[in-house]
């Protein structure tokens, strides 16, 4: 019997996410040691370097994208079964600092925290809490219209509503401290659509259907969502530098953990290029704007960690959760769909995406073990730039030749590196000239 508890902002608030570092604690101490997921973990790759002329190639690909998007630093893991690892920080915490970038400084994840989110649905759904074809109505209300409208529809993007973002992205940056509702957000993504939503089988990215959706795994359990992603993602993987943070302004930290910096361009001259001098801080923000779409904070390893969980179905047991992908935009290769809130690019699953200052993507190859996190530290040029370079980097892991007596596998990826190398290039954020 699935358990149906109506949303009300008395019963479950947003104010509950202040004290869910505490109670993630208690979690973490208490155990998913014993839990089965963390017990059949193996690791992403041998402990030994790539090799040297991989490296190589790889660090071309991320300096280059840091200076085709204006970023000053990045994060990078790739992991490569067959051949070894290569987790790499490159650059500096801002432009014009001497304060190298470390490996295992924590940051916005993005629009990974989509999957992450969808996790928790399809996780209560076998453990009979939900069911993924419960109407949204059922959980949140004051949603009149919405009654065909499924948590799944919500998770696949195929609800009809529209996105916030688009909107209000420009205001969050003038005002990052600022803590919204996000019952605000969704209207704002439901106002673009007018009068009753009626989902249906194309994708529409909508950011909004994330918050709705995790406004509704809220009030079907009375747990804050900062709760269930521990619970059903974060502790059963080990994730131990990860988290969806309070809605009280704060840097992307986890604990202790020492913040990536993260930067935007925001004013642009008369020439349409930006001006990169005046580069922006906007480090410490409210998680509330991204919530159940892009508010997690994570570190490169644990998002290789999710990444290999997420295309390998660890976490969940859903076998058809990839297996009638939509593609992601009418012009999309054949090769580019999304399904159950991850992308599909070719073998890889994955998720990419941006918070204010962060650019995030995540991918893994189920079959080879191929896998890639990275993150740039600034967020103007957008998530084509950070999807472009996680392929880059995956076309390049994957050539990696076999050490010891491992076999390479056949990855077969139906793009090479340089294909994406030149659209990064090509898409490169263009500065003004300083005034003399």
């Amino acid at each position: 019997m699935s358990v149906r508890t109506r949303f009300t902002r008395g019963a479950v608030t947003r104010a509950m996410a202040v004290a869910a570092a505490v109670i993630a604690l208690t979690l973490s101490t208490a155990g998913c040691s014993g839990d089965p997921v963390m017990a059949n973990l193996q690791p992403l790759a041998p402990q030994q370097h790539l090799p040297a002329d991989t490296q190589a190639q790889l660090k071309k690909a991320v300096t280059d994208a840091m200076t085709a998007t204006g970023s000053s630093g990045a994060i990078v893991g790739v992991w490569a079964p067959w051949s070894g690892s290569w987790v790499q920080a490159l650059g500096t915490v801002a432009v014009g600092s001497e304060t190298a970038v470390t490996a295992d400084m924590t940051f916005r994840a993005g629009g990974v925290t989509r999957a992450m989110t969808c996790d928790v649905l399809y996780r209560l759904a076998a453990a009979g809490t939900v069911k993924l074809d419960d109407g949204v109505t059922s959980y949140v209300g004051g949603m009149p219209g919405f009654g065909d409208v499924t948590l799944l529809d919500l998770c696949e993007g195929t609800s009809g509503i529209g996105s916030y973002g688009v909107i209000l992205d420009r205001q969050m940056r003038g005002n990052p401290g600022r803590v919204w509702d996000p019952r605000e957000l969704v209207g704002y993504g439901v106002g673009q659509v007018g009068g009753e939503v009626h989902p249906g089988s194309a994708f529409r990215d909508s950011d909004a259907g994330y918050l709705l959706l995790g406004l509704a795994l809220q009030g079907a359990t009375g747990k804050t969502a900062a709760q269930l992603l521990h619970s059903y993602v974060f502790a059963p993987l080990g994730m131990t530098e990860s988290a969806l943070p309070a809605d009280a302004p704060a840097d992307p930290v986890v604990g202790s953990s020492t913040p990536l910096r993260g930067f935007f361009l925001e004013a642009k001259a008369k020439s349409g290029a930006y001006e990169c001098t005046k580069q922006t801080e906007i480090t410490e923000q409210s998680a509330s704007y991204g919530f159940t779409n892009a508010g997690v904070v994570s570190d490169i390893d644990d998002l290789g960690r999710y990444a290999s969980s997420l295309a390998k179905g660890t976490l969940v047991t859903q076998k058809n959760r990839f297996a009638e992908p939509l593609p992601v935009t009418a012009k999309s290769p054949s090769w580019l769909t999304t399904s159950g809130g991850a992308v599909q690019a070719g073998p890889l699953v994955g998720q990419y995406g941006s918070a204010p200052g962060y650019l995030t993507a995540v991918f893994s190859d189920p079959g080879s073990g191929l896998t890639v996190a990275a993150v740039l530290n600034d967020s103007t040029a957008g998530r084509n730039a950070i999807f472009n370079l996680a392929l880059e980097l995956a076309a390049i892991g994957s050539k990696t030749p076999a050490t010891g007596s491992r076999q390479a596998p056949a990855v077969g990826l139906p793009w090479t590196a340089k294909q994406y190398h030149d659209a990064i290039a090509k898409a490169a954020v263009a500065c003004a000239p300083e005034p003399k």
